[in-house]
């Protein structure tokens, strides 16, 4: 699970880790995970710096100094690892980055999870997606104005990347939960009050979640494993048959939209 705090995270440690640093080699354990030739990584990522890491959505933008980019997609069950040679993730990885001693690992990674692009196939790739939840630019009127198309429940809204976009299966519940609104709520029976408690949940979760640490299930580095790593909890997700932190009742599994959704019915009664 990786959705818009965790990969924050990661952006904002990849950036004071990394930036300004030269990409000595890449290792790639299958071509399908990073479809660039040889000739290629060594043509235009072996030996470039990076400038700085940006996030867009669900992706990492990695910016190298000869204007091209490096995409990297992190699905369920990915995620990244600061290490070396001697300091390993616990799992196998599919990519390494070097900077010299230093070694970015990407484990758990599938076909194109990263990418070698342009800024123009950049924007062909990402700019369909909806504004990030978090973009300032991005008012309440604004908010509930990218939704007015929808008619199913809001929880597969939320994770429409084509609406906003960050936002995935973990935070749609929790921010939901915050709202005192149903997963299962069906978009058109919202009042404009409901969608005010939606549009601040869904900052002062996201917020909080990044102030947290996220709720990743895997250390960054050594000195995260050493600290006693331990995820952000959650209120809802995952959390079926576990008393709610506010009222007591019984966390609830649904199904909303094919997809599951964790609720409180007792806290949760809106729509």
């Amino acid at each position: 699970m990786q959705e818009l705090p965790e990969l924050d995270i990661y952006r904002s440690l990849l950036a004071e880790k990394f930036a300004g640093a030269q990409i000595s080699g890449i290792e790639v354990s299958s071509s399908k995970i990073f479809q660039a030739s040889d000739e290629q990584m060594e043509r235009d990522v072996i030996g470039k710096v990076l400038w700085f890491v940006e996030r867009r959505g669900l992706h990492l933008l990695l910016h190298l100094d000869n204007g091209k980019r490096l995409l990297l997609h992190l699905g369920q069950g990915a995620y990244l690892y600061i290490g070396s040679e001697s300091d390993l993730p616990s799992r196998s990885a599919q990519l390494k980055l070097v900077f010299g001693e230093v070694i970015l690992y990407g484990v758990g990674l599938r076909a194109n999870d990263l990418q070698l692009l342009s800024v123009k196939e950049v924007e062909e790739k990402l700019g369909k997606f909806g504004p990030d939840a978090l973009d300032k630019r991005l008012t309440l009127e604004r908010f509930v104005a990218r939704f007015a198309k929808k008619r199913g429940a809001i929880k597969a809204a939320l994770m429409d990347q084509n609406v906003i976009s960050g936002i995935g299966a973990v935070y749609s519940d929790e921010i939901c939960y915050s709202a005192a609104i149903r997963p299962d709520a069906k978009i058109p029976m919202f009042e404009q009050e409901s969608w005010e408690r939606l549009y601040a949940a869904v900052h002062k979760v996201l917020k909080e979640a990044i102030a947290n640490g996220g709720g990743g299930e895997h250390a960054i580095s050594a000195i995260e494993q050493a600290a006693d790593f331990r995820p952000t909890a959650f209120q809802v997700y995952d959390r079926e048959g576990q008393p709610c932190n506010n009222c007591g009742a019984t966390i609830e599994k649904l199904d909303v939209s094919a997809r599951k959704a964790y609720v409180c019915t007792s806290c949760q009664k809106d729509l």
